[in-house]
């Protein structure tokens, strides 16, 4: 009788047993194929050390920085580097994956508005407090380099931040304008706490200028109205539209000062800069209700709100009708947070999806080896290296879960929080005018030293070349349109800025190429940044661009034969 592994069986046993040995075998073969197809056999990208990886970032230090400066300071981002490596980057992805909740009425029906944050990110806000992000510019350990100290732990610290870059950038900017106002008694309490490094006593600070009216128009769109008291203070009545981190300790606000009837001066004229706490010791808000909590593309991390200011207790920083100028310094500085924010975003990508290429196989070679791919990366600047750098994962960039879509969502806001690339273009021509053209004179000399310097540099004649000439048409370009009407120069605007910005960057990349010890790398960027147009303006105004019917050309084609 047959058997298996030493069992006698009857034929019907037999057949059984094959059975059972044919159903295993299938078993197995449905685990491995199901296996095979759930699993994704990629690995995932890493970054190590950003300070340490960042070649660019060392060598400019290395350059710029005193000696003894430099030796402590390279000391103290390696260390960070790797707080952020191994402790801030997990804290990061908790702060995406725990949004601000607003709970409006208690249990009873009562009105509490409170807005609750996840613990990881009541601990970026410990985190900024110790590593000194904000008091390392303040303090002034190194002199005229602390700022400089100071940007590059935001440059390392913003794309694992969670989102806390932007209370850290109104933070920032509102200690500078008290630091500018001579730091008044009243607001000593409020700097000290701006530039603290003890996390129990650290603020952050809110920075409350777009209303219902529109965002950028500030002259015209602030409706809050500030209503003096008779101890000296002020209560503030008006809606704010649009309050990023709400859950902020302090607030710079503008609001038009009532005259005894009642009535309030118009226009940028009209505006006061106003300094108040948004809750009491207690918590209890200042006079204030939460209307919502805006639903945004990105940053979702952090707490963004409409406001019902309802006689909240305000003091009175500025001189009347001087808050647009008072509160200047604060949109300086947030406008520099807002570039290191942009460029740590660009390196953050750029970092994955290297990494990611020297992993992914594909059509039989890794990434680095397609040389396609690679231009790609090299070519990639602005805000679409994060859509570039998606793409060069595929369909792995797509996904949520690897953390790359929130990299993009929240660059997106970038070229929107200071007011649209059009609006600043636009304070770039004011700027000119209110100079009556010695802003101009400067950046042009400043430029031409820069170029001076680079000359002397065999390899990077082709880049000094393509950046002169630049500069020749963009001065051929203003001596054209100097008695030219307003709008060639709105038209302009944008085109203009741009050949501005690239002109100087590339003499930027010129100047750190030309170092001694400067290396291929550096050199390359310079050249390959040199090679795109400089001078857009120029080009454009050759084309007639900017004519008055151009301007009925570009309506035509948007709105066709629309009733619009």
């Amino acid at each position: 009788m047959p058997s298996i592994k030493g069992i006698n069986m009857t034929v019907g046993q037999e057949q059984q047993a094959g059975m059972k040995e044919k159903q295993v075998l299938e078993d197995l073969e449905t685990h491995l194929t199901r296996r095979d197809t759930e699993a994704l056999f990629q690995e995932q990208p890493q970054t190590g050390n950003q300070y340490l990886e960042d070649t660019l970032l060392r060598s400019y230090l290395k350059t710029h920085l005193p000696p003894k400066v430099l030796e402590e300071v390279h000391q103290d981002l390696e260390r960070f580097g790797n707080r952020l490596l191994t402790k801030i980057q997990r804290l990061s992805w908790e702060c995406e994956l725990n949004p601000p909740v607003f709970r409006q009425f208690d249990a009873w029906g009562r009105r509490v508005d409170r807005i609750h944050t996840c613990s990881a990110w009541r601990r970026m806000k410990e985190i900024s407090a110790e590593e000194g992000l904000i008091a390392e510019a303040y303090e002034k350990r190194y002199s005229n380099w602390s700022r400089l100290y100071q940007a590059v732990k935001l440059y390392l610290f913003s794309s694992s931040s969670g989102g806390f870059s932007c209370p850290l950038a109104m933070t920032d900017g509102a200690a500078k304008v008290i630091e500018s106002l001579g730091n008044p008694g009243s607001l000593k309490n409020a700097f000290d706490r701006l530039t603290s490094r003890d996390p129990e006593k650290f603020w952050t600070s809110g920075q409350w200028m777009t209303e219902r009216r529109g965002g950028s128009d500030v002259a015209n769109g602030t409706e809050t109205v500030a209503r003096k008291q008779p101890d000296g203070t002020y209560r503030l009545y008006g809606f704010k539209w649009f309050t990023s981190a709400a859950d902020s300790d302090m607030a710079l606000t503008l609001a038009r000062i009532a005259d005894a009837e009642g009535q309030c001066t118009q226009g940028s004229r009209g505006l006061s800069l106003f300094f108040l706490r948004v809750r009491d010791e207690d918590g209890k808000l200042n006079n204030i209700q939460v209307q919502r909590l805006k639903d945004k593309l990105g940053t979702r991390q952090m707490a963004t709100a409409e406001l019902w200011l309802q006689g909240a207790r305000a003091e009175l920083i500025s001189a009347e009708g001087r808050g647009v100028a008072a509160i200047s310094n604060m949109l300086n500085i947030t406008r520099i947070h807002n570039v290191i924010g942009a460029v740590a975003s660009m390196r953050r990508m750029i970092s994955l999806s290297r990494d990611y290429a020297c992993k992914r196989v594909a059509f039989g070679k890794l990434l680095k080896d397609h040389p396609l791919h690679m231009q790609t990366l090299a070519r990639m600047e602005a805000s679409a290296v994060a859509v570039e750098a998606m793409e060069s994962f595929g369909g792995q960039g797509y996904m949520e879960d690897t953390g790359l879509p929130v990299i993009l969502r929240d660059a997106l806001v970038l070229s929107i929080w200071e007011g649209t690339t059009n609006i600043l273009s636009l304070d770039v021509l004011r700027s000119l005018a209110k100079s009556q053209g010695q802003v101009m004179a400067v950046f042009l000399s400043t430029v031409q030293k820069k170029l001076e310097l680079a000359s002397g540099t065999e390899q990077l004649s082709p880049a000094v070349q393509r950046a002169r000439e630049a500069i020749g048409s963009l001065q051929q370009f203003m001596a054209a349109t100097g008695s030219e009407r307003a709008l060639t120069m709105e038209l302009a605007a944008r085109d203009f800025s741009y050949s501005l910005a690239r002109i100087y960057t590339g003499t930027l990349l010129m100047e750190h190429a030309a170092r001694p010890d400067a290396s291929s790398t550096d050199v390359w960027a310079a050249l390959r940044w040199c090679n795109q147009e400089l001078c857009p303006v120029a080009v454009e105004s050759g084309r007639g661009s900017y004519g008055a019917g151009a301007a009925l050309q570009d309506s035509a084609l948007v709105f066709g034969n629309s009733r619009l």
